[in-house]
């Protein structure tokens, strides 16, 4: 594929990195690249008559995390949105479609990655769902390319329909290196192995989509729709 303005739409801050890490690493001095995010992350591991103030400290500080991974893969360009984290599933389908149109029609990509529809997660399939939504093919709204991701900790715990990548990005060491690298800048979201989201888990992940492929590392995604004209 020929990308040339890429717009990664993802629920929460640090699945960018995980689903798209290597890519951004490889290609983010040689095509334009933007970051959406939907939801804030955080606030779904408290109660909810949790304090208020705590549960915006953390907010806060994930959104911080964000940012610096960011200056980090060296993306400018994003857009940081702190719907409440778990609980897509309590907006409009339409409310999210209409904030992904928004950025299509000011970013304009020729291409689109975002979650899979078999994620463990929720708001993950809710953001997939949107992006279908958001990108139905018309004169005025023609996106060429969407392609979704997988996030360790959710899309390889599904054990029923499991994601079945068929486009490869081929890594080199000094990406794979970038996304472990911008992945610790979230503390208190990287874990010590065999959590999916530790340093160990990333590398074996990334091997193991290399060996699919025939590369020493690499980033697996499933094509949702390729238009050629």
């Amino acid at each position: 594929m020929n990308f040339k303005k890429v717009l990664i739409i993802c629920a929460h801050p640090d699945d960018e990195v995980l689903g798209c890490g290597g890519f951004i690493s490889k290609f983010v001095n040689k095509i334009n690249i933007k970051v959406l995010v939907i939801a804030e992350g955080s606030s779904c591991r408290f109660e909810a008559n949790s304090n208020f103030n705590r549960v915006e400290q953390e907010i806060q500080k994930r959104n911080k995390y964000f940012k610096n991974a960011m200056k980090y893969l060296k993306i400018n360009k994003y857009n940081l949105n702190n719907f409440k984290c778990g609980r897509l599933d309590e907006y409009s389908i339409i409310d999210i479609s209409k904030i992904i149109e928004k950025e299509i029609n000011f970013f304009k990509p020729d291409t689109i990655f975002t979650h899979s529809n078999f994620d463990v997660n929720n708001d993950h399939r809710i953001v997939n769902q949107a992006t279908i939504q958001a990108t139905r093919p018309n004169a005025l709204n023609y996106i060429p390319n969407i392609l979704s991701f997988e996030v360790l900790s959710s899309t390889e715990w599904n054990y029923n329909y499991s994601f079945n990548p068929n486009y490869f990005i081929n890594l080199s060491t000094k990406d794979i290196n970038k996304k472990i690298n911008a992945l610790k800048y979230y503390k208190t979201e990287i874990n010590k192995y065999p959590h999916p989201r530790s340093t160990e888990g990333i590398r074996a992940l990334s091997m193991y989509r290399g060996i699919q492929s025939g590369f020493k590392f690499a980033e697996a995604f499933q094509i949702i729709r390729v238009f050629k004209s």
